[in-house]
């Protein structure tokens, strides 16, 4: 329904038409074996390498491998709504194209919004752990090179740009290219992965597994005001280091660990039989993540006590590596340090992907300057790719980490119950639509992912949600400077002219 309305709605058939302008056309190269690579490509990373030590030190202790399963369950139920949109509605950009189908314009502007703090911040940050890990392996072949270096006041991260710049490279160069060399980088990071577990059972103790949810700290190490969970603000009921509420607001972070599988939904347009190959590729690849995940927590917490990977006073946080140093296999720091930098990697490549084909399903539709859609030789948005580049580079190299990881989950669970909504809505108002896969036990399995994913944002910071909202703000007021005045759906609803290229 064009107009000049907020809520206008662009149809599901004129968001596939799109898909055939011929200055803004996507090539359609990837398959189902494609697409679950890239989902485990960008799953398996900051989870496995950098996340699950320190959390299970300084939030759930043992339990932190059912923190794994509780956030495992809610991208399970928020999967199975994206595994039907993307079915069912092809085309580039994910979560922003599938609510400006049912939800209309300015909710596809603002989740595609959004989505920029799940990709391009998720990027990001996790660029700036794979610079960390290079200082390592550099440290550990006995060069002692830091990969950050001084220019004045502010740090640069050398490291951390020089990773941006080749994905951006690779990713100008076509997503075949992309997923070929995806799936060599994470043929060698499972490798790695499989060899930690398969290593890391022998020096087991069981003991360390108990108690399996240590009991809730009440002392100083309690958050407090705005670094409390948004939970416990409102109702002041509990902390968040372990117990209960340390166990969910694990799980809440851990979280972080699954974003990424969502992106292969903003590939569905460069897949050759998207209604069967989407949704394999993105539960497939979440099936193989959580079975590696839930492995790795019980190997770590098995060899060490928990209280050893707590963060340590000048803020190093444990790693993989530290529960095998303790048990005195110094060597097997280096191959997981290896295995982190391919890690990682994949992780950065596959979330700058992800941003670019949602900046690009933007342009396209005139939300953002049509220009930037068009497709260069090799079918990919050059222009978009290198400006994500920039942005990504301009954030990881020169601004510190903070709480990134926090305000990627804020950003990806909205998202999540956005897409889960819009299952209930488009069931309602376009039941006649073809669906490659449909989610089962409708309307129960939609209403608890959006359930599941509220209640993980409860668990995260007071903090991350003002910086959230803050955020948003920020995007209302660009929608209403440039997106409203320039959409192409409006235009034709004015009888305005739509040629590429007009801004």
């Amino acid at each position: 329904m064009p107009g000049n309305g907020l809520w206008r709605t662009k149809s599901i058939e004129q968001s596939i038409a799109d898909t055939d302008e011929p200055d803004t056309k996507l090539r359609k190269d990837l398959t189902a074996w494609d697409l679950t690579i890239f989902g485990v490509a960008v799953v398996i990373g900051a989870g496995i390498f950098t996340l699950a030590a320190s959390t299970a030190g300084n939030l759930a202790g043992p339990s932190v491998s059912l923190a794994f399963v509780l956030a495992a369950v809610a991208c399970a139920l928020a999967a199975l709504c994206y595994a039907e949109f993307a079915s069912t509605v092809p085309v580039a950009g994910s979560a922003y194209t599938f609510s400006y189908a049912t939800f209309g314009e300015f909710a596809a502007w603002i989740i595609g919004w959004d989505l920029v703090l799940e990709f391009a911040v998720g990027a990001a940050a996790v660029s700036k752990g794979w610079s960390q890990y290079l200082q390592t392996v550099l440290g550990q072949l006995g060069l002692e090179l830091r990969t950050t270096v001084d220019a004045g006041s502010v740090e640069v991260d050398w490291g951390a740009l020089l990773l941006v710049a080749v994905l951006t490279a690779l990713l100008v160069l076509g997503t075949k290219m992309s997923s070929r060399v995806s799936a060599v980088i994470t043929a060698i990071k499972i490798a790695v992965v499989l060899l930690v577990i398969a290593l890391g059972v022998t020096y087991i103790n069981t003991d360390n597994y108990s108690p399996y949810i240590p009991p809730a700290e009440t002392g100083p190490e309690v958050a407090s005001g705005l670094d409390q969970s948004l939970f416990s603000l409102l109702t002041g009921f509990g902390g968040s280091t372990y117990g209960i509420m340390g166990l969910l607001a694990a799980a809440s972070l851990l979280f972080f660990a699954f974003i990424g599988f969502d992106v292969v939904a903003t590939t569905a347009e460069e897949t050759r039989n998207p209604q069967r190959a989407v949704p394999r590729g993105i539960l497939g690849s979440l099936a193989i993540v959580t079975v590696l995940y839930i492995a790795v927590t019980l190997v770590i917490t098995g060899m060490v006590p928990y209280d050893k990977l707590k963060t340590q006073p000048d803020g190093s946080r444990a790693t993989l590596a530290t529960a095998f140093a303790d048990n005195g296999v110094d060597w097997a720091a280096t191959v997981i340090s290896v295995g982190a930098l391919a890690g990682l990697t994949t992780v950065v490549m596959v979330l700058m992907l992800g941003q670019t084909r949602v900046i690009f399903a933007m342009s396209r539709d005139g939300l953002l300057p049509r220009g930037l859609a068009k497709t260069g030789t090799r079918g990919t948005p050059v222009k978009i790719t290198i400006g994500i580049g920039l942005l990504v580079a301009v954030a990881a190299g020169f601004f510190p980490a903070g709480k990134l990881e926090e305000m990627v989950n804020v950003g990806t669970l909205f998202a999540f119950v956005l897409v889960s909504a819009g299952v209930l809505v488009l069931r309602k108002t376009r039941p006649d639509l073809k669906r490659g896969f449909r989610v089962p036990w409708v309307p129960f399995i939609p209403v608890l992912a959006i359930l599941a994913c509220l209640w993980l944002m409860l668990n995260l910071t007071a903090l991350t949600w003002v910086r959230f909202l803050v955020w948003m703000a920020l995007g209302v007021v660009v929608y209403f400077a440039y997106g409203r005045k320039h959409s192409l759906l409006g235009k034709q609803g004015s009888d305005a002219p739509v040629a590429m290229g007009v801004v």
